[in-house]
């Protein structure tokens, strides 16, 4: 016999329900009715997956997304699971960075993702596994992760330290432990929760041929460079410990190996000034040193214990008004490029921790309520992102934008709306120099593909696409790709992939060579 939440589920997989709202009303009227509590959309979704997996009710796909929680974390088509380093000594005395002891460099233990990670004492295996449990519970697939190790600066870790820390995270993935991380990512290539991407973040001073060359034996694909600002005396009196140049030398270096580089920026930092800031990132996308493919925007906040703090006691560093950092941040995502992805606005630190400076915790949603005041939009990647928007793929149309970077000339592949105001998919393709010699031999006399990313919702990789994901469109892309490859003389091609995206590739054509999947064209 059903209990009271068995037949309210039997009842919902037999409805058509369009929105949350209409599924609150039923749930509503449905304990009324029975006189019980409300039952939570988590406990549904067990509840519905256990039925469904008897066979007692119908699937009911519209029903799943509604029960669904945090839906947007999918939503860019893979799932992102972040983990923290332990706490260790960074070699950075940046002036803004806060120091809490027994906490990784530069983290709040009040910060959510600080807290998660105290809570399984920095163990990476642990983090995975409490990530991938908390993803499935509120409905989200976990086929596709996409892997963000976070805390201090990482190529100051001992290497022992960054292999383990990473063969751990594969093993929680891979449901089993490898011997080596070799092996570890060889069983990821077929596993149930398959990496995708890795990210990790570094100084652009700690950056060598050498330390990119280790990252892709860890399966790194992603670098996120702490750049703050493209001023050498800012950076001197904020005590960043390194100078543009540095930062313009370590972007070539993850570029020439096919590394997406995002970049972290600070407006608002000591020296600085509205106009300022404002002319660094016209300088980012207009000045080839630079072009970073994603942003972190930071607006510089002061917290406890910092030498920013002193500072600001003593009158000697004034943070922006609100509506100075407001208009600076308008004016910014006005200028963005299409090719870039702004991953986030603000750092996740709790109002009780800033003394002063930006306490706005929803300030893209903000700055997106301005822009259409005005008739603007921001044409960077992550405010086009599809999601669920597939009324109008069948009308995507092709676009190619071309630009230099780092000696070497950069094409942006996007399958977008008639507009450019939807987004489904893209490549990043890079051609080099023909002189240049790459310090990775792999990958010598390569066109490079440094990124394919299809949005839309999550879908399970051997499951036919009922969105934008496995509709085909990667797959198109990467073969306009090799066309404008040969077109541009070149002989052979290399993708810079994700260790559980190389099935995809082979699928192609490619093989496995060194740590990048080639092919002769």
């Amino acid at each position: 016999m059903m209990n009271v939440h068995q037949q309210l589920i039997v009842k919902l997989a037999n409805l058509k329900i369009k929105n949350a709202n209409r599924l609150n009303k039923i749930k509503r009227d449905f304990a009324n009715k029975h006189k019980v509590g409300m039952i939570s959309n988590a406990e549904l979704l067990s509840l519905y997956r256990e039925m469904l997996k008897k066979k007692t009710i119908p699937q009911n796909t519209e029903l799943e997304k509604l029960l669904q929680k945090r839906k947007i974390r999918t939503l860019s088509g893979v799932a992102p699971i972040a983990v923290l380093t332990k706490p260790y000594p960074c070699p950075g005395k940046c002036s803004y960075c806060p120091n809490e002891k027994n906490m990784p460099k530069s983290y709040l233990s009040n910060e959510p993702a600080v807290m998660r990670a105290a809570l399984s004492k920095f163990d990476p295996h642990r983090q995975v596994l409490v990530r991938l449990r908390a993803l499935g519970e509120n409905g989200h697939n976990t086929d596709k992760i996409e892997l963000i190790i976070m805390g201090g600066t990482w190529s100051y870790f001992p290497k022992a330290y960054q292999r383990n820390f990473v063969k751990r995270c594969f093993d929680a993935c891979n449901g089993k432990v490898s011997k080596t991380l070799a092996e570890a990512q060889t069983y990821n290539e077929t596993a149930k929760h398959r990496i995708v991407a890795l990210t990790l973040e570094t100084r652009p001073d700690y950056v060598t041929e050498e330390e990119v060359k280790f990252w892709r034996t860890l399966g790194a694909t992603k670098v996120e460079l702490g750049v703050q600002a493209l001023d050498d005396k800012i950076l001197m009196l904020n005590k960043r410990g390194h100078g543009v140049k540095e930062v313009t030398e370590a972007t070539k270096l993850f570029k020439q190996a096919g590394f997406k580089v995002a970049y972290h920026m600070m407006p608002g930092l000591q020296g600085a000034t509205p106009k300022k800031d404002f002319t660094f990132f016209k300088e980012l996308f207009s000045n080839p040193d630079f072009q970073p493919d994603m942003l972190k925007i930071y607006p510089t906040v002061v917290t406890k214990g910092t030498g920013l703090e002193k500072a600001w006691r003593a009158h000697k560093y004034k943070p922006y008004s609100v509506k100075a950092l407001f208009k600076l941040l308008v004016d910014i995502k006005k200028i963005i490029p299409d090719y870039v992805r702004i991953i986030r606005l603000i750092r996740d630190i709790p109002n009780e921790s800033i003394l002063a400076g930006n306490k706005i915790t929803n300030l893209r949603e903000s700055l997106q309520s301005e822009l259409k005041k005005t008739d603007a939009y921001c044409h960077c990647i992550r405010c086009r992102e599809a999601r669920e928007d597939i009324t109008k793929l069948s009308q995507a149309k092709l676009f190619i934008e071309k630009y230099q970077a780092s000696d070497a000339t950069e094409y942006f592949l996007q399958f977008a709306s008639p507009n450019k105001r939807k987004l489904y998919a893209f490549l990043r393709l890079r051609l080099p120099a023909k002189t240049e010699t790459n310090f990775i031999k792999e990958i010598n006399n390569c066109a490079l593909v440094r990124e394919v990313h299809t949005y839309g919702r999550l879908v399970p990789i051997k499951k036919a696409g009922t969105g934008i994901q496995n509709q085909g469109l990667g797959t198109q892309l990467s073969l306009e790709a090799e066309k404008i490859a040969l077109k541009n003389g070149w002989k052979k091609i290399a993708v810079i992939s994700g260790v559980g995206v190389r099935g995809f590739y082979r699928r192609l054509g490619y093989r496995l060579s060194g740590t990048y999947m080639t092919k002769s064209l």
